[in-house]
């Protein structure tokens, strides 16, 4: 996005509350567009563990809602492990808040993590506002992992049932908001790999979609959700690669013979895209692309 958007005069800035070379952000952030900063290099937040989202708000805001356009990619840490009140900064911060919820010890402790990201948030639609932005800004808000911190158990003490630990372990929420927006809900199978088609194709942005393997989240083309161990699901059931079971959601009819041709073209095309992403990354092929040669 950072990118796409500057090349289309949009200020882009992107920032990261904990260490700012960590997983050489401070090479892939700009590499995507964007002037970063992050802690250690721009960006003085209190070095505690984790840092607070909401300090990292504070402190930034002010740097680009006077701009007109903006784009701006937030990577909070305030969520992070570990999910204990004496070795967590931002939990012990926001203990009081959690102590009457009906949790673990380490799942209060989680849930007071997310609190700080809840302020950090509410800070920032009050600036929005009253920057007069707020109707104008479209905020894109996604998980990039489950709280591998907590053990299953505590997991689905939170949800309230034993957590599947195939599929719905590694579901989460991905969150589009506009304060002009009617609310609604997609009900499709859609991955992380999803947002930047379907974010560029809600803002009329031109881009090569030969260049991703998401999905646009509100198209009609069948839905693939791909796991590490190369499970799946689409809008037609789900595929357990450790059981090898292919299971048809409701409402779907199909022969033995039918569910297994569909499961194993479903397949081959997930082992086509697992080798040609190892591929382009081999190859450097996107060099090749983007320079014409």
């Amino acid at each position: 996005m950072g990118n796409q958007l500057s090349r289309l005069g949009y200020s882009t800035r992107a920032y990261h509350n904990h260490t700012f070379d960590y997983y050489n952000r401070d090479i892939s952030h700009p590499n995507l567009g964007y002037d970063y900063k992050g802690l250690g290099s721009g960006l003085d937040v209190t070095p505690t563990w984790p840092e607070s989202d909401l300090e990292m708000m504070e402190l930034t805001v002010p740097e680009f809602n006077e701009d007109v356009p903006f784009h701006t990619y937030y990577m909070t840490v305030s969520g992070h492990m570990r999910y204990t009140f004496s070795d967590n900064y931002i939990a012990g911060k926001n203990r009081a808040l959690v102590q009457d919820l009906p949790y673990t010890e380490a799942g209060k402790a989680y849930m007071a993590t997310q609190v700080e990201l809840d302020k950090a948030l509410e800070y920032l639609l009050i600036e929005l506002e009253e920057a007069g932005v707020l109707d104008h800004t479209l905020i894109a808000i996604s998980a990039d992992h489950y709280p591998y911190g907590l053990e299953n158990s505590e997991i689905s003490d939170i949800i309230g049932h034993p957590v599947e630990e195939n599929f719905e372990l590694y579901k989460s929420s991905f969150i589009l908001y506009n304060s002009k927006m009617e609310p609604m809900t997609i009900d499709r199978p859609v991955s992380s790999l999803g947002i930047i088609p379907t974010i560029s194709n809600m803002m009329g942005l031109e881009f090569d979609s030969r260049l991703m393997m998401g999905i646009d989240m509100f198209s009609d083309k069948e839905p693939l959700v791909i796991f590490n161990n190369r499970s799946f699901i689409t809008d037609k059931g789900r595929y357990d690669a450790q059981a090898k079971t292919f299971t048809l959601d409701k409402g779907i009819i199909m022969s033995e013979e039918e569910k297994l041709s569909y499961r194993k073209s479903i397949s081959n095309e997930i082992d086509r895209q697992f080798y040609y992403s190892a591929r382009i990354l081999e190859t450097d092929y996107y060099t090749l692309v983007l320079n014409g040669e």
